[in-house]
């Protein structure tokens, strides 16, 4: 199955934070809050962009950032991710989670040029671990559907255990700190380091 679907951008940005303590979406790394600037960079590469979050943080959204609410009917990242899906079935999503303070646009722009619409979905990796990265890929509409059966068939709740399990095209980022996860303190001054040095 193919998809010539267009392409959204969504920022998962639903999370409680625990391990940060603090909202990841809020922490500002480049003089905005982490899911404005990433909302940004998607709306340079994608036809439409949404930060996707609980219904209680979108009085918190500065006016004219779309957003889309949790719908609460799934477990994990899913959440997110088929909370858009069911809202606008037809387009594949470029999602990116909130936590990754590296990413910039050239490395959008890479994975968006590699993206195979005949996969599941495109997604980046490292070649240190390479295994999918479900919260930096773009999800082709048929993975989204498909995603809702093997869901309600009780196997597990993973995105990743999903796209590893299902015909996923791998891309290397040239600059794979894009990658790095800020989820914790040490995470988080780790990601200053680098961007003071970058």
């Amino acid at each position: 199955m193919t998809s010539t679907a267009k392409l959204y951008g969504l920022v998962l940005s639903g999370g409680k934070s625990t391990r940060m303590g603090t909202d990841k979406g809020l922490i500002k790394y480049h003089g905005v809050p982490q899911r404005e600037y990433l909302y940004n960079l998607l709306s340079e590469v994608c036809d439409e962009t949404y930060i996707s979050l609980r219904e209680e943080q979108e009085l918190k959204v500065p006016f004219g950032f779309q957003t889309l609410a949790d719908l609460n009917e799934f477990k994990g990242p899913y959440n997110g991710l088929l909370s858009a899906h069911k809202k606008y079935p037809d387009v594949a999503w470029l999602v990116l989670a909130c936590d990754l303070p590296l990413m910039d646009l050239a490395a959008l722009k890479e994975l968006i040029s590699q993206r195979d619409i005949t996969k599941q979905a495109t997604a980046f990796a490292s070649k240190e671990n390479p295994l999918p990265e479900p919260l930096c890929a773009i999800w082709e509409p048929h993975a989204l559907q498909d995603s809702l059966s093997y869901l309600n068939n009780g196997n597990g709740t993973c995105p990743r255990k999903y796209l590893i399990n299902h015909d996923t095209k791998l891309v290397f980022p040239k600059n794979e700190n894009v990658l790095l996860n800020a989820n914790s303190e040490q995470e988080y001054r780790e990601a200053l380091d680098k961007l003071s040095v970058s």
